[in-house]
């Protein structure tokens, strides 16, 4: 039989039992399109992290040199006893790093995480559990900072402690409508209060969460109020990105140096840049990818095994049908192609059904939620491989049985 006249069957038959069909490739489709839906949010994600997220926490072409690492939840439990052992970065750290990088464009030192949040109010106005970060002035320039009214944070500023704030743009927006009116106002944050000097641009929203949504004062009026923090950061931004390998060894030696440590003994402190999270995120998502395939293969021997099952009902169906051929001279090789053929086209359509719903419900995932979604060639292309091979795997054994029946047996089927 030729391989056309055989998908022309298998089409004839499919088509001739719709429903039946559908629900026979349930299990499939709805692998398949799982495949593609969570890979697809996945591989958003990780394009997220590497082009938005890691940039905007860190800075662009910049690093960090920290208490403890970006990937502190990948830690065990001795890591991070050792971790909170560590002496707390200092002001004289940053200046001894800003000694040994003297063609950095800002070395700056901020509060650290999880920084303090507070309720600011404007004229009975709230906005509640904004985030309070203490700077030095080099922040803004290694966030990149850019300004829609007033000027940044200076070096008086941070001498004399003095009260006052940079805001974001949510917070000038939302309490008064516009940057400019913003400009020698006084907020009160939590119980103290601060009068605003600038007003930062709008760095939009990341996963839904804003980015316009602080306010920060002087590090040395931060500490004054809150304290000063076990997790300070030194930020160090260079002009260049392949700068970044050799100022982050002259950091470490620095660090080293101020910190006393001998020659073998290991760092009291970490220093990362953007790609340490990137590639944190990579290793969160390493785990989902070593989870899905087994729920996919579950998912899909289901639906294998249906589909098996399916089959033998039709050759059963088909007994007369199949007795009829032989006796017009189909041989077993024709019988087996037919049916194995039959089964490969439903498993495909199931997977290529699967593709479709999972391609629409990534695309739906993008747009109702904050979470980014891309489909991606190897995934469709796995997904359809997937159905084809389900169709090969459990499609052998209902063609075999058909092409081993006895056409005179079969012909006396009723």
């Amino acid at each position: 039989m030729p391989l056309l006249e055989a998908l022309r069957l298998a089409v004839s038959s499919i088509l001739g039992a719709k429903l039946r069909s559908f629900f026979t490739l349930l299990g499939i489709i709805v692998s398949v399109g799982f495949l593609v839906a969570v890979v697809a949010i996945i591989q958003g994600m990780n394009a997220y992290v590497r082009e938005n997220v890691a940039g905007a926490v860190i800075g662009a072409n910049s690093f960090q040199v920290r208490r403890s690492p970006i990937s502190v939840g990948l830690l065990s439990d001795e890591e991070l006893r050792e971790i909170n052992r560590r002496p707390v970065i200092t002001q004289e750290d940053a200046e001894a790093v800003r000694a040994a990088i003297p063609d950095a464009q800002a070395v700056s030192l901020q509060s650290g995480w999880p920084p303090p949040t507070g309720d600011v109010t404007y004229r009975g106005q709230t906005m509640r559990n904004v985030t309070v970060f203490g700077v030095t002035p080099e922040y803004q320039v290694v966030q990149d900072y850019r300004f829609a009214a007033g000027v940044p944070l200076s070096d008086v500023d941070l001498q004399q402690r003095r009260q006052i704030t940079v805001i974001g743009f949510d917070i000038a927006e939302e309490l008064f409508g516009d940057p400019e009116r913003a400009i020698g106002r006084q907020l009160r944050v939590g119980r103290r209060q601060v009068e605003v000097k600038g007003v930062i641009a709008r760095k939009g929203r990341v996963l839904g969460q804003s980015f316009d949504a602080f306010v920060m004062i002087p590090l040395t009026t931060f500490e004054s109020y809150y304290g000063r923090r076990r997790t300070t950061t030194i930020s160090v931004k260079m002009a260049e990105s392949d700068e970044l390998a050799g100022a982050m060894s002259r950091a470490e030696e620095a660090m080293r140096l101020a910190h006393g440590l001998r020659p073998g003994e290991g760092n009291d402190f970490a220093i990362d840049k953007a790609d340490a999270l990137v590639a944190f995120w990579a290793d969160l998502t390493r785990v989902l990818f070593t989870v899905i395939p087994a729920v996919v293969c579950i998912g899909i021997v289901v639906g294998g095994i249906v589909i098996m099952n399916i089959m033998l009902m039709s050759v059963t169906e088909r007994t007369r049908e199949i007795g009829l051929r032989k006796s017009l001279g189909a041989t077993r090789g024709d019988i087996r192609r037919q049916f194995l053929v039959e089964t490969i086209v439903l498993a495909s359509g199931g997977g290529l059904l699967g593709v479709v719903g999972g391609w629409g419900l990534a695309l739906l995932v993008s747009v109702a939620t904050p979470l980014p979604a891309r489909v991606t060639l190897w995934s469709i292309g796995a997904a359809l491989a997937l159905g084809a091979g389900t169709g090969v795997l459990f499609g052998v054994y209902p063609a075999t049985r058909a092409a081993r029946l006895d056409p005179i047996a079969a012909l006396r089927i009723e």
